[in-house]
């Protein structure tokens, strides 16, 4: 009888995860990481050199160099930044910023939404339900626009990777102009009053976010943690491929293709290559850390800065898969403007660091 739980009366307590489970292990992982990252390049050079016999002078032994170095590095860094993203995460949930958003219109809204998008998630997985909950709350349909363009171009992976792996010079040039970018999207498409551009099944269908928003608000430091931990098994364990791909293609860029002709064909001096280089970027699929890497070895060869970061921009920004999805709920007049005004954007964007720099 003794042994019986009584009826009304709670059962034992489960036993209180350890500190080390509980986010101590941060204490032991984040020095390793570190120690890591700073003996990767050496580790790298010496498996090109050692194990395979190649001179890092040579056209093959610069690129597996580059390719054995920058795959652990990106990766790192992705898995890095994607734990402390997420877990910030946890705290800016799509319903706050969704009943922000609704009580902001005209200019400032458009602002606003563009800053939005560098702290709140975004992916084309969520276009939908995100585009749908904003509009059926009331967020004007512009406004709307400047967090979609702003949230997958201007994200805090390809800033805090930017200012990683290039300094602050050239992540915040490319912030700034990415929101500068989704403001005026939003501020030109806003003016054209396009509501009724929309499918019409997006008003029906309702969004309801109490849930979501009571679990936010239980959740402690280690839920937190949990959560970035698994942000990170989610999301390197998506993207790694395409890392694989934009770092080989990195690789062969940086070892086999002469800076003249980098120069010759995505420098400054031409008009036509800041279109070009947004033409070859829009039917890409990548992210922000696969194409980074690319960056660096078109940087590294000479080409210009403007193109190379209209490069960047149309695949982050304007990529073929993301159009199609939004497709579900914008009509083609609509989705047309809004790639039209987004690339425009971004082609002027680069002329003017082109021009400048």
């Amino acid at each position: 009888m003794s042994d019986e739980i009584v009826c009304g009366q709670p059962g034992p307590e489960a036993p209180r995860p350890s500190y080390f489970k509980r986010g101590g292990w941060l204490l032991v992982a984040l020095p390793l990481w570190f120690l890591v990252y700073h003996y990767l390049e050496p580790f790298a050079n010496a498996l090109t050199t050692r194990l395979f016999g190649l001179d890092l002078q040579g056209h093959l032994g610069s690129a597996v160099a580059f390719f054995f170095y920058d795959s652990p590095k990106v990766v790192m860094l992705l898995a890095l930044v994607v734990l402390g993203v997420t877990f910030m995460q946890t705290f800016i949930t799509p319903e706050h910023t969704r009943d922000v958003l609704a009580r902001r219109a005209g200019t400032w809204g458009n602002l606003l939404a563009a800053l939005f998008g560098i702290f709140t998630p975004f992916c084309s997985c969520s276009a939908i339900p995100l585009f749908i909950g904003f509009v059926r709350v009331g967020v004007p349909l512009g406004v709307t626009f400047s967090y979609l363009v702003s949230a997958p171009m201007v994200n805090e992976v390809a800033l805090f990777m930017l200012l990683a792996m290039f300094g602050w010079k050239i992540a915040f040039i490319y912030a700034g102009t990415g929101v500068a970018i989704a403001f005026i999207a939003g501020w030109v498409i806003g003016k054209l009053k396009m509501e009724h551009h929309l499918e019409p099944w997006v008003m029906e269908i309702p969004f309801n976010a109490e849930a979501a928003v009571a679990d936010e608000q239980r959740m402690g430091f280690s839920e937190r943690l949990e959560l970035g931990v698994q942000g990170v098994q989610d999301i390197v364990g998506k993207v790694w491929p395409y890392l694989l791909v934009g770092i080989g293609v990195g690789a062969f860029i940086h070892g086999f293709v002469p800076a003249e002709f980098m120069a010759r064909f995505m420098g400054s001096g031409h008009w036509w290559s800041v279109p070009l280089a947004v033409l070859i970027g829009v039917p890409l699929y990548s992210n922000a850390a696969g194409v980074i890497p690319i960056v660096q070895a078109l940087l590294g060869k000479g080409a210009a800065l403007g193109t190379t970061l209209a490069f960047m921009m149309a695949v982050i920004g304007l990529s073929l898969p993301e159009t199609i999805i939004l497709r579900k709920v914008l009509r083609p007049r609509l989705i047309a403007v809004f790639v039209g005004v987004v690339a425009l954007g971004i082609v002027l964007v680069g002329y003017l660091f082109n021009f400048i720099l």
